[in-house]
Parts: C-alpha cells; structure tokens; sequence
C-alpha cells in the first residue's frame, strides 16, 4: 500500500468507531469514512505532525456537517428513532469504557446534546483528545471547547444509566427476558421489568412498530407478551453482542424480525429498545470493527 492508504488503513476501525458515536448510524459513518479518505490522499504527508490526530479532525467536521443532515431527516421519521445496531466483536465488550460509549442507552443520551456538544463529548471523554485538537476539529478556541465539554458532560450525567450494568448481570437479565418472552409468561416478565421502563420501538414506517415510547412495566410486559408469538412462524431468539453488550436477535422462519438491546440497572430492566427497520439490520449478520 502507499504511505496515505496504510495510515488510513491503520486507523479506520477509530475513524468509524467516531463517526458513528456522533451519528448512530453505521451507514452514515461510512460515508463519513469515504468523504475523509477522498480529502486525506490529497493532504501532503510530510506536512503533517500528528496523523491520528489529523484524521480524526477531517472525520470529526464531516461527521458534523452529516449530523445535521441526519437531523432534519430525523424530524420526519415515523416513530421513535434508535440508533443503528452493530455487531460487535468480543474485544469490544472487554473495553468498558468503549462499550459503555456505543451502548444503545449512550447513544439515545447523545442525541439529546447539540452536534458540537456531541462532538467535544465524544472526542474528550471516549477518545481522550485534547482540548487543542478537538478545538481545531470542531473550529472553536480552546476555551470555548472547554466549557462546552463541561457543559456536555454534566448534561450526560444527568440523564446516563445511574451505573454501567456488567456483562454478566445484563447478561442474566436478557437470559431472564428471553425465557420469559420464549414461555409468555408475563408474571417472569414483570419479575425482570422495573416499574418504570421503557420501551421504544423502531420500524421506521417500513415494518409495524409502536408510534411512541410504551412506559411502565404492566403495560411493555402485556406488549411483549402479546406481540412476539406467533402461531404461524418458526420463533428463535439469539442472545449476542450487540453495541458491546449483551442483546437478543429474533428470528421468525430463519430471518431477522428485530434486535432488542437493553438498559439494566440494579438487576432490572429500565429500556428496552428494539429495532425492527429492516434498513437498520443489515449489519447484524456480520461483526463490525471498533476502536479508540
């Protein structure tokens, strides 16, 4: 390979892992992918001091500018919008930190924050940049940089998860889910609900999903319990990573219905998001790289 494409080799899987935490979606992020690359093989290399950083700054502008894009097509999407969902690799969950910040429950909290917020957030707090380099990457001064990271981030602690579930308890809650949505057993589901939860699906107009965001346990539990079976079809349900963390794929007659992801605090299920738009699961056939 040519010095330009190895460095843009060597550093892809962090680009895209960027890309996407600003904008929830993996094929919008490899778009992103492409407009950076076009822009790098015309940089001079030699003139170049840090190369990572310098990526990640072209990545991170055209992330922006495609963020706002993705916002005016969101305000016209049918029903809730939840993030697109990937398949991810074992080395993914064992960084927690990169897990916890491509969590479906994470990303939902980054879609509430203005796109440089997001930006700063994601550069500062997942990839460790410093206030110099994202403020060239988000064209703010330093010190402009720094109170919008600390703006950000008090705005994510707010509304994050009250604490980052482990593996295995968000593990024995999805196992604990599954029984109960395998059996439609709606006392076991209301054993792993919490009174509060709630549950958003996402069919994007294509395939029926609810409208709006189902709270409270009696009614998701009576939802589910209602929805999954169905007579006709051969249900299986897959316990993988998705998003760096444990998720159910369901199958009816061998083909993918939907994804369900899911927010756990202390040993219950506070979120369910389920993703049933057919142009959002693409990806979960196949595992996708990611890094920082």
């Amino acid at each position: 390979m040519d010095p330009a494409t190895e460095v843009f080799v060597a550093h892809r899987n962090l680009l895209f892992t960027v890309a996407y935490e600003m904008l929830g979606s993996a094929a919008d992020a490899e778009d992103v992918l492409q407009e950076t690359w076009l822009r790098w093989v015309g940089v001079d290399l030699d003139s170049v001091r840090e190369q990572r950083a310098y990526l990640v700054r072209i990545t991170t502008r055209q992330a922006l500018s495609r963020l706002r894009t993705l916002s005016r097509r969101k305000e016209s999407y049918v029903g809730p919008w939840l993030p697109e969902p990937l398949l991810t690799a074992p080395d993914v969950a064992e960084d927690v930190e990169l897990a916890d910040s491509v969590s479906m429950a994470m990303l939902l909290v980054l879609e509430t924050l203005t796109p440089t917020e997001r930006a700063v957030f994601v550069l500062r707090e997942v990839f460790d940049l410093d206030y110099d380099e994202i403020a060239e990457a988000v064209d703010k001064s330093p010190a402009a940089v720094r109170q919008i990271a600390h703006r950000a981030r008090a705005h994510v602690a707010a509304r994050r998860p009250r604490g980052v579930a482990s593996r295995a308890e968000t593990r024995g809650a999805l196992e604990a889910f599954q029984r109960a949505i395998e059996t439609g057993d709606l006392q076991s589901l209301l054993d792993i609900l919490a009174p509060d939860v709630v549950f958003l699906g996402d069919g994007g107009g294509v395939v029926q999903a609810v409208l709006r965001p189902v709270l409270g346990a009696d009614k998701v539990a009576r939802l589910l319990t209602a929805g999954i079976p169905r007579i006709d079809a051969e249900v299986s349900v897959e316990l993988v990573q998705i998003n760096g963390g444990p998720a159910l794929i369901i199958r009816f007659d061998g083909d993918i219905d939907n994804v369900v992801a899911a927010r756990v605090d202390d040993g219950l299920i506070t979120g369910l998001y389920v993703v049933r738009n057919p142009e959002k699961l693409s990806r979960v056939e196949n595992e996708t790289a990611m890094s920082r």
